[in-house]
């Protein structure tokens, strides 16, 4: 199987194409149920589709000793990312919020040089300053005021979605994916438990869109996103892994075209041509394939002759 046809690299990019539809959904979703309603919905619905396969996926309890990693996740990558995201869409369209989400790679790497000894290449630092200067390029497609409250809303998510990445690195050497995706979906759901009073009122009178937005967001960009994430994360260095994220502002704004009729700005265009440009820059880093011992982590094991991590 070659380099770009490996299962790795397919969970990538699976995660691009589901995160980048999560922003046009968002966007219907939180029009129609309202900031908490969705926030705690999503959370709610991905934690109940992931315990409900978990024995059938043989998921093991965590160990105690790591329930504080356990628990940041979940209230990074999950509550806070969601809240903030939510709230910063009431404001932000979501191609624009998509592009300002690109930067959580960059703290991924940022923070996994400090407390995870990732490389930082010439490549990769490179390729993260091109990419980032085609973020800043498409928000200021309209100017200075793309940077509004909102916009530093969504960039407060970008920061915790980072922090996320970088924190869940760990537990991929003990857990698989889809047992990293259940404990911190189910943290992130356990902290967004105040919400509950206010998507009992916004129930009863969301449109039939919102709630499907609702359903599809806890389904797929969630429960499905995160485990063929954590899958991928698992196997690739972080700085490499992280940069695919970059392809998800120039997909969001084309589906956020087809789906809500945003039109992009050609500046906008011209800066997610950067965005890939760094993209594909960061991925000319060589890395050396994940030791062997390290699929063991897999959903479900499989004999030495089927596991298709080894090349």
């Amino acid at each position: 199987m070659t380099r770009f046809a490996s299962p790795r690299l397919l969970a990538l990019a699976g995660t691009v194409a589901l995160w980048a539809s999560a922003f046009p959904a968002i966007r219907v979703g939180v029009d129609g149920l309202g900031l908490a309603a969705l926030s705690f919905l999503r959370l709610a619905i991905a934690a109940v589709a992931l315990v409900a396969v978990a024995p059938f996926a043989r998921v093991r309890l965590p160990k105690r000793s790591d329930l504080p990693l356990i628990a940041l996740c979940g209230f990074t990558g999950m509550t806070a990312y969601q809240i903030l995201l939510n709230w910063g869409e009431i404001h932000v369209e979501a191609g624009t919020a998509s592009l300002l989400i690109a930067a959580a790679p960059v703290f991924s790497i940022l923070l996994g040089s400090a407390f995870l000894s990732e490389p930082l290449t010439r490549n990769i630092v490179i390729g993260s300053a091109i990419a980032l200067a085609g973020t800043a390029v498409v928000t200021l497609a309209d100017g200075v005021s793309g940077f509004t409250a909102a916009s530093l809303v969504v960039l407060a998510a970008a920061v915790v979605q980072g922090v996320y990445h970088c924190a869940t690195k760990p537990l991929l050497r003990r857990y698989t994916g889809l047992e990293v995706a259940t404990y911190a979906m189910v943290a992130g759901t356990v902290f967004a438990l105040p919400l509950i009073p206010a998507a009992v009122r916004a129930l009863p009178r969301a449109p039939a869109d919102a709630l499907l937005c609702a359903a599809f967001l806890g389904l797929l960009p969630s429960a499905l996103g995160f485990v063929i994430w954590g899958y991928a994360v698992a196997r690739l260095p972080l700085a490499v892994s992280t940069a695919a994220l970059y392809l998800v502002p120039p997909v969001a704004l084309a589906v956020s075209f087809v789906w809500l009729g945003e039109v992009p700005h050609p500046v906008e265009l011209l800066g997610g041509g950067v965005v890939v440009a760094g993209v594909t820059l960061i991925n000319r880093h060589r890395h050396r394939p994940v030791p062997p011992r390290s699929l063991r982590y897999d959903i479900a094991p499989q004999p030495a002759s089927r596991r298709l991590d080894r090349r």
